[in-house]
């Protein structure tokens, strides 16, 4: 059973969502919240294993929430709810540690769909809307860039194979996608991504593709 708390300053969208998951025999809506400082006191208080959190909010707002939560180092995952006009936001929020986002029009079979793809160690990202954010952010084509520079270094403590699996990675593949392309298993392509979280200080798969565009190897 995924414990979900629902973080959203919209009472009409928490209801929404409440009522949309509960229906679902391995989904349980454990909270609702209206700020993201309400959303952190309740994954302090446990039985919480994925956050669908909103972005802007009174109090704090989910980017902080998010951070939060991430440096606490527990196992909950995080969804960010957001808008298409929001996605400077969104950048800011994964580059924090989310580990998804959801548009907030998604259609209710997708959002489930989501919610147990981040819980199995995917992320919910789409490939399209990965890359417009990234570039939204980044800009490797000026070398002189100190994120570039540093971007540049920890790609070169890269082996060629994890470097593969890198770009990949940047290109909004799956796991399974991967290990396909690179006639690999789906716990080799695991452990590879793993080392590169390590080796590139990031602690989701949208960090790593930032690195690899700020690079210039996007």
């Amino acid at each position: 059973m995924t414990r979900v708390l629902i973080c959203d300053d919209d009472a009409l969208v928490r209801a929404g969502l409440g009522l949309m998951l509960g229906g679902e025999t391995d989904i349980e809506v454990v909270g609702e919240v209206g700020d993201g400082r309400a959303a952190l006191d309740g994954v302090l208080a446990g039985g919480v294993d994925l956050v669908l959190m909103d972005l802007r909010m009174p109090v704090m707002d989910g980017i902080e929430a998010t951070r939060a939560i991430v440096d606490m180092d527990v196992d909950v995952k995080i969804i960010v709810l957001t808008t298409f006009d929001a996605d400077e936001y969104v950048v800011r929020a994964l580059a924090a540690g989310a580990h998804g986002f959801l548009l907030k029009d998604t259609a209710p079979q997708q959002i489930v769909a989501s919610i147990r793809t981040v819980v199995a160690g995917e992320p919910a990202l789409s490939p399209e809307i990965t890359r417009r954010l990234i570039e939204q952010v980044t800009d490797a084509s000026d070398v002189d860039d100190p994120r570039a520079q540093r971007a540049s270094a920890l790609v070169t403590t890269l082996t060629d194979r994890e470097r593969e699996v890198a770009l990949a990675i940047g290109r909004g593949a799956s796991n399974a996608e991967i290990a396909a392309a690179l006639h690999l298993s789906l716990a080799t392509v695991k452990a590879h991504i793993s080392h590169l979280f390590t080796k590139l200080g990031t602690t989701n798969r949208v960090q790593v593709a930032i690195c690899m565009h700020e690079a210039g190897l996007l």
